[in-house]
């Protein structure tokens, strides 16, 4: 078993997967990550305001359920990742059929990149060289209902500003 991690506002003990109302890097559904620091990052960034406390939600994942669902994964931010990537966040309506997709992150330190890409003044193997030398984080994407069946909710840790 492997500890999970899904940074949220709420306490979130019966994930679902919800349409979000904006594109992501590998689509519609319920996110993790195995590091806890990247899973607070990503509550503290939702602090505005009124907002000053969040949670980390804490899951057990099942690895050995990968055998009966369809897995992409990712090991490295290569031409094949950033392909999925972008087309997962240039075209709202792009769908695929895996159940749970691994890889990593593309977090607000290479949006700048990823824009200049988007803009045509970066070409597809420099972005994928300077990706590689960030240090990124890793994503888990459960995308349908048969991968949320892969996670436990264990308990939820209160994160404040």
């Amino acid at each position: 078993m492997i500890e999970l991690y899904h940074g949220s506002l709420d306490i979130v003990d019966s994930p679902e997967i919800r349409k979000p109302n904006r594109t992501l890097d590998y689509g519609t559904g319920f996110y993790l990550t195995t590091s806890r620091q990247q899973a607070e990052s990503w509550v503290r960034r939702k602090f505005k305001g009124e907002i000053i406390q969040g949670w980390l939600n804490i899951y057990e994942y099942d690895p050995s359920v990968e055998i009966s669902l369809s897995v992409l994964i990712f090991e490295n931010p290569d031409e094949k990742w950033l392909d999925f990537v972008m087309a997962n966040r240039m075209n709202r309506n792009f769908t695929h059929t895996y159940d749970i997709v691994k890889g990593p992150v593309a977090d607000d330190r290479v949006y700048a990149s990823f824009a200049l890409y988007e803009a045509g003044l970066l070409n597809k193997q420099s972005l994928i060289a300077e990706l590689k030398a960030y240090k990124l984080v890793n994503q888990i994407l459960l995308h349908t209902e048969a991968s949320l069946a892969s996670i436990k909710f264990l308990t939820a840790d209160k994160i404040s500003k």
